[in-house]
């Protein structure tokens, strides 16, 4: 069984800024965390091989920096990472982004399954790791939160509003990973240490034949950025409290009516 996990290093949230004026973020200013739907899938990766065997290999694509990434996923139990990047590769949207991943994995090699985080939390799209299904011709399924293999089918379960979902799809196959029942585990010490020494394929674009530049990073893609802002600062609202339920509504609806919102 070998097992491909996608991840994208994305800025933390917490302190991410932008640049209005070139519609981007500003990573320089914020740290660089995992994808945390990506850490699900490779958990999810790491409980399938220590259950059937096999090998889990790790991808991401990004700047220099995002080795950062691949050495914590190598620390979490990941048996090979790889990296790819190059300046073209940059700016891209989600067809571009999918297109430079489809070409990097089929230089990686061939796999039974790829797992990616059912989106991004820094775009938010979850469209990359469908694109890629496409692109490879393969199987997918999306949302996962559990997968259990039968001979070479992929049994996916999906939380629906009031039931588990079940779908079965042949391998090879692309199944997107949502939030576990279990949290990812923490990266071994002596495999933290080990990263740091680990030999690491990078791959740019030269390495990727018969790759067409043009439809890579902003020259690829087909969505431009015109306008990014902040939402506007909404002012605190306001608690009714009163001892029944029928007060409540009566002050609520006296409320409204004098704001005229009703």
């Amino acid at each position: 069984m070998n097992i491909l996990v996608c991840v994208k290093q994305v800025p933390d949230p917490v302190e991410i800024k932008f640049n209005s004026e070139t519609a981007s973020l500003i990573r320089a200013c914020a740290a660089n965390i995992v994808n945390p739907f990506d850490k699900y899938a490779l958990e999810l990766a790491l409980q399938l091989k220590e259950k059937h065997g096999g090998e889990v290999t790790v991808l991401t694509m990004g700047p220099p920096q995002a080795v950062d990434a691949l050495k914590e996923c190598y620390a979490m139990g990941a048996d090979k990472i790889v990296l790819a990047s190059d300046s073209l590769f940059e700016g891209g949207d989600t067809l571009a982004t999918s297109y430079a991943l489809f070409c990097a994995i089929k230089k990686t090699g061939e796999f039974d399954l790829i797992l990616y985080g059912k989106q991004a939390i820094d775009g938010n799209t979850a469209q990359v790791g469908p694109q890629v299904a496409e692109r490879l011709g393969v199987a997918q399924a999306t949302c996962a939160t559990g997968i259990e293999l039968a001979d070479d089918k992929v049994l996916v379960a999906r939380e629906q509003d009031d039931c588990q979902e079940i779908i079965e799809v042949k391998m090879p196959a692309l199944v997107t990973v949502a939030k576990l029942a279990v949290e990812p585990r923490n990266p071994n010490i002596r495999r933290k240490i080990a990263a740091n020494k680990i030999e690491m394929p990078v791959i740019s674009a030269a390495d990727l034949e018969g790759i067409d530049a043009a439809r890579l990073g902003l020259t690829g893609s087909a969505v431009k950025v015109k306008k990014m802002f902040a939402p506007p600062v909404r002012g605190a609202g306001i608690k009714i409290e009163n001892e029944t339920a029928d007060n409540a509504v009566k002050a609520l609806v006296d409320y409204l009516s004098n704001a005229k919102a009703i």
